[in-house]
């Protein structure tokens, strides 16, 4: 089975910490998975920093596996921590703010709304 350059490989099981190097002041992200489905995205954010307001065309799912981050939603301001999961609708604005520094895993659901 063939893996897009920069995915993860089939049948190994890898430590999410191991997989993106936070970036002093900065935000790093990696590409674990895409599919004509979806994609799944690990980022690791500095305390501070962020993804300005946007939209996206598809549904999202936030996993927070380590730090805080503030996700702002049509409007309202939602808290993420570790085991927390925040669903992002489709074409409503969002951003994403580290509180501290912060992991999470970002589901794009391609087809959903």
């Amino acid at each position: 089975m063939a893996t897009t350059p920069g995915t993860i490989g089939p049948a190994e099981a890898l430590k999410l910490d191991e997989l993106v190097t936070p970036t002093e002041h900065g935000i790093a992200s990696r590409v674990l998975a895409r599919t004509g489905g979806g994609n799944l995205t690990l980022f690791a954010f500095d305390a501070g920093q962020g993804l300005t307001e946007h939209t996206s065309p598809f549904d999202a799912l936030v996993l927070v596996l380590s730090g805080e981050l503030t996700l702002t939603i049509g409007g309202p301001a939602v808290r993420a921590t570790p085991g927390t999961i925040v669903r992002m609708p489709a074409q409503i604005p969002h951003g994403v703010e580290a509180v501290a520094p912060a992991r999470m895993l970002l589901v794009m659901l391609k087809g959903t709304s």
